[in-house]
């Protein structure tokens, strides 16, 4: 007497259903972990967290890094000007450039009072700046 076993063994099916169960189970697990890893990288290093416009006078602009070389500036930011057009009250707006023809522009107004349009991120990244803000765009002030 020689029994055979097949396939259609009851306890053979039903631990076939629990691989595949748990396999589908580890795939969505690890869909919803790339997929809240990849928001959690959009939202804290790509999003714009807020846009604007700054003017003042460009008091630094340079190019630095050890590994990325990177736009950095610095703008004085004053409400208050004495009578020989030299900033009283300010405060100090650092900002970093990803644009090469941005920084050229930025580079030959340096002393100038200028406008520049930037976006803030919640996190800075080493090619982008050390700085949130992030200037995208830079024209001449009308005020001296």
């Amino acid at each position: 007497m020689n029994q055979q076993f097949t396939s259609s063994h009851p306890a053979q099916k039903s631990g076939n259903s629990f691989v595949k169960t748990m396999k589908k189970i580890l795939f969505l697990f690890v869909l919803l972990f790339v997929i809240s890893l990849g928001a959690f990288i959009y939202w804290n290093y790509y999003y714009t967290y807020s846009d604007g416009t700054r003017a003042g006078l460009l008091q630094k602009f340079s190019r630095k890094g050890n590994i990325f070389k990177t736009y950095e500036g610095e703008m004085i930011l004053s409400s208050v000007q004495s009578n020989i057009n030299v900033p009283l009250a300010s405060e100090k707006f650092l900002f970093s450039v990803n644009k090469k023809p941005v920084a050229d522009q930025l580079s030959a107004l340096q002393g100038d009072y200028i406008v520049v349009h930037y976006r803030q991120m919640k996190n800075t990244l080493p090619w982008r700046g050390e700085s949130a803000y992030v200037v995208d765009s830079v024209s001449i002030s009308k005020r001296p």
